[in-house]
């Protein structure tokens, strides 16, 4: 499933680092399962002659095999381009190549049909490795001379042909950019043959990859092929919030996922009736505010009380419809709605574990040990007290654990012990 850089040595990984990317493009990047490979042929058969080769970042190309070389999948090979030859590597051999030549509408009798040459050689490898290093360096000095020139367009990877004769830049533009004097920089700078080719911002996610907000790679760089318009109109079906911050993936427009369950939703849909339709009542007209589509309940309301929902189900709402085409009223959707009882949906969890609490974990047990300790070490400091009662020198008993009470005489005796002060010349006489 990876090629020999991402191996594991000595029980750790080593990793390319490139995300999928990687030199080999062994990282099998939108690969078809070859579900055909071991059954055999019926006698008399050929093998279909048409491979698949996939190149960087799952561009695909179909070629016939003329020199009917023994080809198997994970080998490389030199095709035929344009000017010069190709590198890429055989995706897919087989019965399985013709449908996918259909599902792509790509006819066997074509006019210019291209080649397989051989089976690259190791030279052929060198170069074509050599070329894919010098890529990284060239996107960040392309997307520097394209901010020099002030172009509106984005820059978004750079693709070498095999023999490095020809080098591919893929950009983004939302308006038509004229890069004429951009291809000059680059012929000069680069030397070598240039191409310009505008990518659509959701091929742009799919050549680069990444992380969604499902927490999975991007569905357009690991399996999906093919890219279905998506409206707001799916969201609406689905009854999803209309933010465009939840709604828009990593390119910027709506993600491709919407489309995944909108049958289910359109199939579920055709037993209720249309929002806009009203229920006539003898109480009055009615209006549908909410549904649920899970449970298969509509709200609804009557006009001038919007604040007073009835709920029902889409078989009462059917059966109320079919009474107003003939012209006949429902007393009240009361009567309905008072039918409608909920049941209690309280799921008791039982305990898979045993006795065992799920929480026994949560708060550990305190040592009573050091309690114990500290309780000792405390008593061990205290004084001994005593309960004996002694005398006072006024004849009172008193206990020493409790404070000594005061005789109301004594502190008579210490106020008449005053002595009041005399004068000088009192004390002459």
């Amino acid at each position: 499933m990876a090629c020999a850089s991402c191996s594991t040595k000595d029980g750790s990984p080593k990793g390319c680092k490139n995300n999928g990317t990687c030199g080999t493009d062994s990282c099998n990047k939108l690969t078809v399962f070859d579900w055909l490979a071991n059954m055999a042929l019926p006698n008399g058969e050929k093998p279909f002659n048409w491979v698949e080769v996939r190149y960087k970042n799952g561009r695909k190309e179909y070629y016939n095999n003329t020199e009917n070389l023994t080809l198997s999948i994970g080998d490389i090979v030199a095709t035929q381009a344009k000017a010069g030859h190709d590198i890429g590597m055989v995706t897919l051999t087989g019965e399985l190549v013709r449908v996918q030549m259909k599902r792509k509408n790509i006819s066997e009798n074509q006019e210019e049909v291209l080649k397989i040459y051989r089976k690259a050689s190791q030279k052929d490898i060198d170069i074509w490795k050599a070329a894919r290093d010098k890529e990284e360096p060239m996107k960040v000095k392309a997307r520097q001379f394209a901010i020099d020139l002030k172009l509106q367009m984005k820059i978004s990877d750079i693709e070498f042909q095999g023999d490095a004769s020809k080098a591919t830049f893929y950009y983004t533009a939302e308006e038509r950019v004229d890069f004429r004097e951009l291809i000059k920089v680059f012929a000069r700078e680069f030397r070598t043959r240039i191409e310009m080719k505008q990518v659509g911002f959701r091929q742009e996610a799919a050549r680069l990859g990444g992380i969604g907000s499902c927490g999975r790679e991007l569905c357009c760089s690991t399996w999906l092929t093919d890219f279905r318009s998506v409206s707001t109109s799916a969201a609406r079906y689905q009854q999803l919030s209309l933010n465009p911050q939840k709604l828009a993936g990593q390119c910027g427009k709506l993600k491709c996922c919407l489309n995944y369950e909108l049958d289910t939703y359109l199939d579920a849909l055709k037993s209720f009736p249309k929002n806009d339709t009203k229920l006539y009542t003898e109480k009055g007209t009615a209006v549908c505010q909410k549904t649920d589509i899970f449970k298969g309940h509509m709200w609804f309301a009557y006009e001038g009380e919007w604040m007073n929902w009835h709920k029902i189900t889409t078989d009462q709402a059917n059966e109320i419809i079919e009474l107003n085409k003939q012209k006949k009223k429902v007393a009240s959707l009361e009567e309905y709605a008072s039918d409608l009882v909920e049941e209690d949906t309280k799921e008791v969890f039982e305990n898979v574990v045993g006795q065992d609490s799920l929480t026994r974990f949560d708060s550990p047990k305190r040592n009573n040990k050091r309690k114990n300790n500290r309780r000792k070490g405390n008593q061990k400091n205290k004084k001994p007290v005593s309960n004996q009662n002694t005398t006072n020198k006024n004849g009172g008993s008193t206990n020493k654990n409790e404070a000594p009470k005061k005789n109301p005489n004594q502190n008579r005796r210490k106020k008449n012990n005053r002595r009041k002060p005399q004068n000088s010349k009192n004390a002459e006489k």
